[in-house]
């Protein structure tokens, strides 16, 4: 029994390190709820709810927090400009072969 409780008590410990250097090493953007500093001390002073509370409301969970996520191509600012470049520079081709097929009519009938 004694064995048992060195046992978790050694991985207790080391849940608490490894919840510890990941809040140090998380990014600013990706702690929610409260500052990194208060975190290290919520999961130092209480040791188990303190890590359980790290991983389900401390942490954001996807490596895009931050960053607005684009739901459709139409959403894409830079999606929709490369759109309009595109269009535009169809429209001009679109009217130098007009001008190009116009130039030829007029040597056909010179």
């Amino acid at each position: 029994m004694s064995r048992l409780l060195i046992v978790l008590v050694f991985a207790l410990i080391a849940v608490d390190v490894f919840a510890t250097v990941d809040v140090i090493q998380t990014d600013r953007s990706r702690v929610r709820a409260l500052p990194k500093l208060l975190w290290v001390l919520v999961i130092l002073l209480l040791p188990v709810i303190g890590v359980l509370l790290w991983f389900m409301l401390g942490k954001a969970r996807s490596g895009n927090a931050g960053r607005p996520r684009t739901v459709a191509p139409d959403d894409d600012p830079d999606f929709l400009r490369n759109m309009r470049v595109k269009e535009e520079q169809d429209e001009r081709i679109r009217r130098l072969e007009q001008e190009l097929a116009d130039l030829d009519d007029d040597d056909k009938t010179n």
